[in-house]
């Protein structure tokens, strides 16, 4: 969510303009209307919503929700928490922000990447106009001049500056790896850019469209959303930092290994980032989410999804510290000061969030399929809005995904199995997991998706069984409780659910392109002799191959070989994570002549076969 929404109120100046501009801007659809927003909330019944985001109207009548498993967005009024409206937007809805008018919202949909702008009339919502990005986006931050709006296309590692008037994209900038979270300062001038790919923050000139400096966060996983102080000079976010150190139960519990922190960047010019810890010791906090800071800014409100709270601090004294800082564990001051930082407990897990005033916040839980109303001082849950119109029974996959991503799962709730696997896909660092009985042997992270079909498992292929897979990662890389026989049925049945995000290279019609096609016939040749190993549906023979990359440490000899697909998304690879590039591991570990090819490829070869990879 932008920072541009805790001073919303000082562009009310602007209010008659913006009457207009709705009539010029909003109006310009065609036919295809009717057929996109065709679909309400009748039509999802039955359906888990799995809210993910919420915007709140400027005088805190209504407000709108982004519902990730149901594709729909919902409509609801505060008088009466009453859900009012549901619609069908694209698939799979991630961030919801407000136009100036007031009475338009854009909601990105990171699975069909599109962008919709959506009218809020009375109480039904209408979809206005669409933009296609591809890329998967996700962050998302409208100007304060209402006819632009950022998004970042977490597949594309790059932000669109989109013109809202003409449902078009003005020009896409180049930031890093995994733009997923950003946000405005509030005069519109700086944009800062989440990149947890490439573990950095960009700050962006709006006007220019310049990269003007980033900060490095180092070993950072996960950045958060972000939103940005009333007086522009800072962007705050949540994030998680991986050090390689090795797994044990002392190092876990001294914030060694994964570990979680609230960041703040400046926007006004380059400086070291200052942090503070997020860790108690024996009661951590795993995978904090979203971020919220009152209108008179005493209180900021971190959602900590993987611990199911809300995280309560006093902003004004909080002990940020820059170089050298911060320490393992929280500030033994915000533990003596009750006043200084709190939790509140609140169930399901809890996302984005909205704060109406200094004190209301709105949060969107999504495991509870619902808006909780929370007063921060009180320490309290006012109210939960149901999100489902009819009651939805859950499944074994529900009951699995509530496991996946429960931080309590793991040794004094440091981390859940969200915290490395991303929403089932992968992290950005290579880690040490001991799950083949070595220390500091680092291995990149595999994507989970359709790991049901793709035997044995680990990089050195041990693996022969999924149960015990399960009860390893439970119990050895997590450290916590072993996993109930229904229990691990449960989380297998939701990974089985998973699926990748749509390949933007592929062409419109799911072809590949002229060069990707070439690629393909490279692939499949003596020359580079890729296929030999990278074959069947997912690109792996599961097989193990000793090509020559391993290490004094390893316990096993040769490797597994990995799947390739959606290898487009990766920013480590092999199994070390040594390689950040497809250009790097081709023309160095894996040349072509040395791991089963007869080689050399020529420079329009490489070029091409690195096409046909990006499409897999």
């Amino acid at each position: 969510m932008s920072g541009k929404r805790l001073v919303a109120s000082r562009f009310a100046v602007a209010a008659l303009m913006a009457t207009v501009f709705v009539v010029a801007a909003f109006d310009f659809r065609s036919g295809s209307e009717a057929e996109v927003g065709r679909a309400r909330a009748d039509e999802s019944a039955g359906e888990h919503r799995s809210p993910v985001d919420v915007v709140l109207s400027r005088n805190a009548s209504w407000l709108v929700t982004a519902n990730e498993t149901s594709n729909s967005i919902s409509l609801v009024r505060l008088a009466d928490r009453r859900v009012l409206d549901e619609i069908k937007v694209g698939e799979r809805p991630a961030t919801l922000d407000l136009c100036l008018d007031g009475q338009h919202v854009v909601v990105t949909c990171a699975y069909s990447g599109e962008a919709f702008v959506v009218q809020v009339e009375g109480e039904k919502l209408r979809i206005r106009s669409s933009i296609q990005l591809g890329f998967e986006p996700t962050g998302l931050a409208v100007h304060p001049d209402g006819k632009r709006a950022f998004v970042g296309l977490a597949g594309g590692d790059e932000v669109a500056e989109l013109d809202l008037e003409s449902a078009q994209v003005n020009r896409r900038i180049a930031v890093g790896s995994w733009p997923r979270h950003l946000a405005l300062s509030p005069d519109g001038s700086r944009l800062a850019v989440g990149c947890s790919g490439a573990s950095i923050v960009v700050v962006v000139d709006t006007d220019s469209g310049k990269v003007l400096y980033d900060e490095r966060l180092a070993s950072a996983i996960n950045i958060g959303r972000m939103t940005c102080s009333a007086d522009g000079k800072y962007v705050y976010f949540p994030w998680m930092v991986y050090r390689s150190n090795p797994l044990t139960r002392g190092n876990i519990r001294r914030g060694w290994v994964l570990a979680s922190r609230i960041a703040r960047v400046r926007l006004d010019g380059p400086s070291y980032r200052e942090a503070i810890s997020l860790d108690v010791p024996g009661q951590a906090v795993a995978d904090p989410h979203g971020i919220a800071i009152g209108a008179d800014a005493k209180r900021l409100v971190v959602a900590a999804s993987g611990t199911h709270e809300l995280l309560v601090y006093r902003r004004g004294d909080l002990p940020f510290i820059g170089v050298g800082g911060p320490g393992d564990l929280i500030d033994r001051r915000l533990l003596r000061d009750r006043d200084m930082f709190y939790r509140i407990d609140l169930g399901g897990r809890p996302m984005g969030m909205e704060m109406a005033d200094s004190r209301i916040a709105y949060v969107a839980n999504f495991l509870r399929d619902s808006v909780q109303v929370v007063d921060v001082e009180a320490r309290k849950i006012l109210a939960e809005i149901d999100l489902n119109r009819t009651p939805v029974e859950p499944t074994l996959a529900r009951r699995g995904m509530e496991i996946f991503y429960d931080g309590r799962r793991s040794l004094d709730q440091w981390y859940s199995c969200h915290s490395c696997h991303y929403n089932g896909g992968i992290s950005s660092r290579a880690m040490d997991t001991w799950n083949d009985g070595s220390d500091l042997t680092m291995k990149t992270v595999p994507p989970l998706f359709h790991v049901h079909k793709t035997k044995p498992w680990t990089w050195h292929g041990w693996q022969t069984s999924l149960d015990d897979a399960m009860s390893k990662s439970f119990t050895i890389t997590m450290q916590g409780q072993p996993i109930s026989d229904e229990d691990s049925r449960a989380v297998q049945t939701f990974l089985q659910t998973l699926t990748p995000p749509p390949n933007p290279f592929l062409q419109p019609d799911g072809s590949l392109s002229p060069a990707a096609a070439r690629g393909k016939i490279v692939f499949e040749s003596k020359l580079a002799g890729c296929i030999e190993c990278h074959s069947g549906p997912f690109f792996t023979d599961g097989k193990i191959h000793d090509v020559g990359s391993g290490e004094d440490g390893d316990k096993y000899t040769g490797f597994n070989t990995p799947g390739l697909r959606s290898v487009y998304r990766k920013v480590r690879l092999l199994h070390d994570g040594s390689e950040k590039t497809l250009e790097g591991v081709l023309t160095g570990p894996h040349v072509a002549e040395e791991v089963g090819g007869e080689g050399p490829l020529s420079e329009k070869q490489l070029s091409d076969l690195i096409a046909y990879l990006k499409s897999l």
